[in-house]
């Protein structure tokens, strides 16, 4: 993958295919890779031009280890959008689909249509003090046996429907298993962003054509916070996905890729 210097830092991306520009924004602590699962392969074969990256905090991109702010990140990517050559589509998810509001709230003329996977435009009592305690358990140097950690990580993130599916919650417990371990300085770095904040009058603003995505079943950012940003927007749609938790878009692909397709080729 390229590394270009936007604001400062190097930021990590690849671009894959051709025709009209779509920027996907990773949520916290996950690289840009993860969209290669599913979402890019489906937007490649339907002719779009699909940029990834990985969000400041996550190495090799600069990992702003003395802290980073929303508008660090709306920076870095507006920066890309205009390396790449503007305007794009813009899909983020959680975090991701934090900056992709900000950014088509205060840089319009970056974005052709946005997207928002579990968005939000704010954050209720049990996020913020799930946030402060994910915190504490990193300051403190506490490291959670590995099975208990991709117990928590998948009742945090999975719908019931596929941990009631055997062979379902026994491969999302070896991938969580496997793939976990200690939290980054740099993902420490994101999570010491603010989250006392309340943009829905802000979003008022909004210019462009907007699709709020909420996961039914999502304990992170519930649904009902998803369909408030579509509240917030102008003409904004709203649609949820049921029997997804807050990977929806990895558990029910299928689902959120159609989504998502119809409303760019809207």
């Amino acid at each position: 993958m390229p590394i270009a210097t936007i604001n400062g830092i190097p930021l990590n991306y690849q671009v894959k295919g051709s025709g009209d520009l779509v920027v996907l924004v990773m949520g916290t602590g996950s690289p840009g890779r993860v969209w290669d699962l599913h979402q890019v392969p489906a937007l490649v074969k339907a002719g779009y031009r699909v940029a990834t990256f990985d969000n400041r905090g996550i190495a090799p991109s600069g990992e702003s280890l003395g802290g980073m702010t929303i508008d660090d990140l709306v920076a870095d990517t507006a920066g890309l959008i205009e390396l790449l050559g503007a305007p794009a589509h813009v899909v983020g998810t959680s975090m991701g689909a934090r900056v992709a509001q900000e950014l088509t709230l205060a840089r319009p003329e970056l974005v052709r249509k946005a997207v928002f996977l579990a968005g939000h435009a704010r954050m209720d009592r049990f996020q913020m003090t799930l946030t402060e305690g994910e915190r504490q358990l990193y300051d403190s140097g506490v490291e959670l046996p590995p099975k208990y950690q991709a117990a928590v990580t998948a009742v945090m993130n999975l719908s019931p429907a596929s941990l009631a599916d055997e062979n379902a919650a026994r491969d999302w417990l070896d991938v969580f298993e496997f793939s976990g371990g200690k939290m980054s300085p740099g993902v420490r770095a994101q999570l010491g962003m603010d989250r006392e904040f309340d943009r829905r009058a802000a979003y008022r603003q909004i210019t462009r054509q907007c699709l709020a995505v909420g996961f039914a079943d999502d304990r992170m950012i519930p649904a009902y916070l998803s369909r408030e940003v579509a509240a917030a927007i102008p003409g904004a749609r709203y649609e949820e996905i049921p029997d997804a938790g807050h990977y929806g878009y990895l558990e029910r692909p299928e689902v959120v890729n159609k989504v998502l397709l119809d409303f760019l080729a809207s």
